[in-house]
């Protein structure tokens, strides 16, 4: 559960169909991926207004609109910091004409969870909550979240307009919220969403350091995936891999497990452009970690050294380079 929203225990991520990690399939074979997924069990699928500058709103919407009433369907909307939003008029305008935006690229009535794309530091969460109420009771949006947010932005927001999730990116690779957004998820009853679950690929187990990324992929500007870096966490992914040979499973399997037996309200979403690799990411939920079991990962982890990280910032320059 997120908040009140049944979802499948992992869902799909679906940016890279359009965008963020080089040539995606071609529209009809996306579409055909996305609607297996749903047959494989996947309920829950997650887009937003930027990706693929609205391209990607448009194709989720396609693939979801014979099973619309079946699927959870999440999107986001974004205010830059240097956006002109002088009053709450103004935001609750702004707000108001992207998710009539998102509504029609994505060809439905509702939206079931509707997501601040990173919280704007310039309007107080208490602003965006408020037009979130409104949103909710004109029947536009079932419910909200933000993204990236620290503890004091979800209290704050949440005391206006209750959160149904935080979409932040968490993974064996980045933990930063274990110490006090996951807790306050959890007192407050806030579903958490890690995207790049899965360290944008990188613990699938399949990088290498000769891999080269191209286009648009963001792995060019990710610094884990620094030739040196992908070297140095080699004992990570040896680690996993281990785990991953005593259960049966795969380091991807092993990966995602790991982060929904912490709590129940995590929900993942890694995003895959190959039938066979969404079917081994929504498997990962039949893989059973026992407390013994998930104790001695969490042991052998602290003593194993992360190196390199991913930035919006060190993102950004993805533009600088194409």
């Amino acid at each position: 559960m997120l908040g009140n929203l049944n979802v499948s225990s992992i869902g799909l991520g679906c940016m890279g169909f359009s965008h963020g990690y080089g040539d995606g399939p071609e529209k009809k074979e996306s579409i055909h991926l996305i609607r297996q997924a749903y047959e494989s069990g996947c309920t829950f699928f997650d887009t937003a207004e930027v990706y693929g500058n609205g391209s990607n709103e448009k194709l989720v919407g396609e693939a979801l609109e014979p099973i619309r009433d079946k699927v959870v369907l999440a999107t986001k909307f974004k205010i830059d910091d240097n956006t002109s939003t002088s009053s709450e008029k103004s935001v609750s305008q702004f707000i108001h004409a992207h998710v009539d935006a998102s509504l029609k690229k994505l060809g439905t009535e509702y939206i079931d969870l509707y997501y601040q794309h990173r919280v704007n530091k310039n309007i107080p969460p208490e602003v965006i909550a408020s037009v979130m109420g409104e949103l909710i009771e004109e029947g536009k949006i079932r419910g909200w979240g933000q993204s990236q947010a620290t503890e004091e932005e979800i209290r704050r927001a949440h005391s206006i307009t209750p959160l149904t999730a935080v979409q932040s990116e968490y993974s064996i690779m980045e933990r930063k919220f274990e110490k006090d957004v996951i807790p306050a998820c959890e007192e407050l009853g806030i579903g958490f969403v890690p995207f790049s679950p899965l360290a944008s690929g990188f613990l699938s187990g399949t990088i290498q350091k000769e891999t080269e990324f191209k286009g648009d992929d963001v792995r060019r500007v990710i610094t884990r995936f620094d030739k040196n870096n992908i070297e140095a966490n080699q004992p990570l992914l040896d680690l996993i891999t281990s785990f991953a040979h005593s259960k049966g499973a795969t380091p991807a399997q092993i990966s995602l497990a790991w982060m929904m037996h912490k709590k129940d309200f995590i929900v993942p979403i890694p995003g895959s452009r190959t039938l066979e690799r969404i079917r081994e990411n929504l498997g990962a939920a039949e893989v059973e970690m026992i407390n013994n079991e998930f104790q001695q990962m969490e042991k052998e982890l602290q003593n194993v050294q992360i190196y390199g990280d991913r930035t919006d910032e060190d993102i950004a320059k993805l533009k600088e380079i194409n």
